[in-house]
């Protein structure tokens, strides 16, 4: 297993925090899961800002992430 140190803004922490809260979860247990899912073939995050079918661009990089 690997360890990866994640900081979150503390609206975002607080808003996980509830939401693992809710499925009976600790918040490791809870990101995992949202990891796993954002990850599994054929499923897209949702992306509020716009098409969930669009990658959205690199932060940082003056390049989208397709051609």
């Amino acid at each position: 297993m690997k360890h990866v140190n994640l900081r979150l803004p503390d609206d975002l922490h607080e808003q996980a925090r509830a939401a693992a809260e809710a499925d009976d979860r600790s918040l490791n247990s809870w990101l995992i899961a949202a990891v796993r899912r954002a990850v599994t073939p054929g499923k897209t995050p949702n992306r509020p800002e716009g098409d969930s079918a669009t990658p959205a661009p690199l932060r940082g990089s003056e390049h989208s992430p397709r051609p």
